[in-house]
């Protein structure tokens, strides 16, 4: 739901401090690295049980997942190498994040509640699995109630508030099932008027979305290395 309609938003709203962080000399896989060490930190120590420094070190995390994106626009090194690095980097991050509070868990807790991080994670990789085969079939997946922005925030309420860490993980693991059943019934519908078409014509409209994207991804370097030249 953020993911969507907060995006561009937000990547405008942080492009002067890609731009900055690039004119020093960051790049954006730098950012992303440093991203993913910064879940590793947090994992452990939520792991062993210090759980307001696991939250401020996520919200760092949640930060540099969002600058790369601008970063990679102010250098003009926007990629699909970049694209793919981004989305490994975000199914790690989730891994190590719910790793953590599933180890942390096992402490003092009954079994079965050791399942709710492990549990939020299969769902999570389900809803990105379900955005990726669709958009491979050229359909569209997005959207959801609970995309990852919406779980990064609810996460680190139940960090910041540790009596409530239970609670926010089945609102987590509920919010999460709903948005799967979202995505699957948007593609399956998609997909049901697929099966109406001819294979030719299915072929064709598949062609012509990834010559849209295509299209598009040279627009928007077009457009950033313009605004460079004018800088």
């Amino acid at each position: 739901m953020l993911d969507g309609n907060w995006r561009n938003v937000v990547d405008r709203g942080l492009s002067p401090i890609g731009r900055g962080l690039h004119k020093a000399g960051v790049t954006a896989d730098l950012v992303t690295i440093a991203g993913i060490c910064l879940a590793v930190a947090a994992s452990v120590f939520v792991a062993f049980g210090s759980l307001r420094l696991g939250f401020i070190l996520l919200v760092l995390t949640g930060i540099s997942d969002a600058l790369d994106g601008p970063v990679a626009k102010a250098s003009g090194s926007a990629s699909l190498r970049g694209a793919f690095f981004d989305s490994v980097s975000d199914r790690l991050t989730d891994a190590l994040l719910l790793g953590g509070i599933a180890w942390f868990l096992i402490g003092d807790n009954p079994g079965y509640t050791v399942m709710l991080p492990v549990s939020v994670m299969f769902v999570s990789l389900l809803i990105s699995y379900q955005r990726a085969k669709a958009e491979s079939l050229g359909l569209e997946a997005k959207g959801g109630l609970m995309e990852r922005a919406e779980r990064f925030i609810v996460l680190a309420i139940g960090l910041l508030f540790s009596e409530a860490l239970i609670v926010v993980l089945w609102i987590m693991l509920v919010l999460s099932s709903f948005t799967a059943i979202q995505r699957f019934v948007k593609v399956w519908k998609q997909a049901s008027i697929e099966r109406e078409t001819s294979s030719y014509e299915r072929s064709q409209r598949r062609r012509q979305i990834r010559l849209d994207r295509r299209k598009e991804r040279r627009q928007r370097v077009a457009a950033l290395r313009s605004s460079q030249r004018r800088g």
